[in-house]
């Protein structure tokens, strides 16, 4: 008989099964079921008035009449490979040396017969709050440098908010022209790692960088200035800055100076100009960038100059000078007028690496 001709059978409707994917609408659905089977309808009425598979409402329903219920209850699943013993024992290393690497954590279970992938030592690190993360990185303190970071934290903690507003913050930072681009992500498809857009050119020493020295008070930033060549005294950036930044600024005359310890701040030329000219300096301790708070700004400037993609030294030393000027007081006075939080912040630390 031809295909023509042969009767074609009538097609049985469709159920669709549309019940959504949403926990709480699931629910809802199943619900929904058990209300309307205790009203007395029954598994075809049910199921032809929600669109549900039959099969589909009867789970529901014998799930109900079963356990009184019709959330999902909780399921064995598979059982964990990694014993009680063994979970203290990951926990028990890593707090003691947080440097050591999932694969060595892998070879220590393999040792007490406990085979394991290392995703599964993370993950079950990461359910006890033990979670992988980059280092921060922060100067390296030495017991004296801890004790005078200390000493200084407790000794100007009750300072009036005066004489932090009269201080003028100093520093020298170093903006390479490239360095700053080595850690930013891309997005890219698969296969397309080396097309140009995808790529960071690399220039051997970063392609140049520019030395800077700048200061600031609460009323604002003061002069910026290159330095060229190497300084081995800042006598002559001092000379030239500190005194029209401080006219600039309206510092009152009890105004201090703050510099680090760097061996060209603390040589005997530095010393005696400073001396000669009355200049009253903060007495600094060692290795504590983060009680500078002139390291926000410079944080601040090497991300914007960067934003600007400078392709030489001469623009980058350009840029440096735009956006230095561009720091609005409102910035340096919220600087100073929260130092105190970092007083407290290395107190809290016992003399120790901070936050800021």
């Amino acid at each position: 008989m031809s295909c023509l001709t042969q009767r074609s059978r009538p097609k049985a409707p469709q159920k669709l099964d549309i019940m959504p994917r949403s926990k709480e609408i699931q629910e809802q659905m199943r619900t929904k079921v058990i209300e309307i089977y205790q009203s007395g309808k029954g598994y075809k009425a049910i199921s032809k008035a929600l669109g549900l598979q039959r099969t589909t409402v009867r789970a529901i329903i014998h799930k109900w009449q079963q356990h009184g219920t019709v959330v999902n209850l909780p399921r064995s699943g598979r059982p964990t490979k990694i014993t009680p013993r063994a979970q203290r024992q990951l926990i028990r290393e890593v707090t003691k040396d947080p440097r050591t690497t999932s694969k060595e954590l892998q070879a220590s279970l393999a040792s007490v017969k406990v085979s394991v992938h290392d995703s599964t030592i993370r993950k079950r690190l990461g359910k006890n709050g033990l979670h992988g993360r980059f280092p921060r990185r922060k100067p390296l303190l030495s017991k004296k440098n801890i004790r005078a970071r200390l000493n200084f934290a407790k000794k100007h903690l009750n300072d009036c908010q005066d004489f932090w507003e009269n201080t003028l913050w100093t520093d020298e930072t170093k903006v390479e022209l490239f360095g700053r681009q080595m850690s930013r992500y891309i997005w890219r498809r698969s296969n397309t790692a080396f097309q140009t857009k995808n790529i960071i050119p690399t220039v051997k020493y970063g392609g140049g960088s520019v030395m800077v020295w700048g200061c600031f008070a609460a009323s604002g930033t003061g002069r910026f200035a290159v330095i060229n060549g190497i300084m081995n005294s800042t006598v002559y950036i001092l000379k030239e800055n500190v005194r029209p930044s401080v006219h600039q600024l309206k510092l009152k005359r009890s105004w201090v100076l703050q510099q680090d310890n760097d061996p060209k701040h603390t040589s005997k030329s530095t010393s005696e100009w400073l001396k000669n000219n009355k200049m009253k300096t903060l007495e600094w301790p060692s290795q504590s960038p983060d009680l500078n708070p002139i390291e926000m700004l410079w944080h601040d400037l090497k991300k914007a100059v960067h934003a600007r993609k400078p392709s030489n030294k001469a623009e980058l030393q350009q840029f440096c000078k735009d956006e230095w000027a561009k720091i609005p007081p409102e910035c340096c006075k919220r600087l100073v007028a929260s130092y105190r939080k970092r007083l407290i912040a290395v107190i809290a630390a016992k003399g120790g690496p901070t936050s800021y």
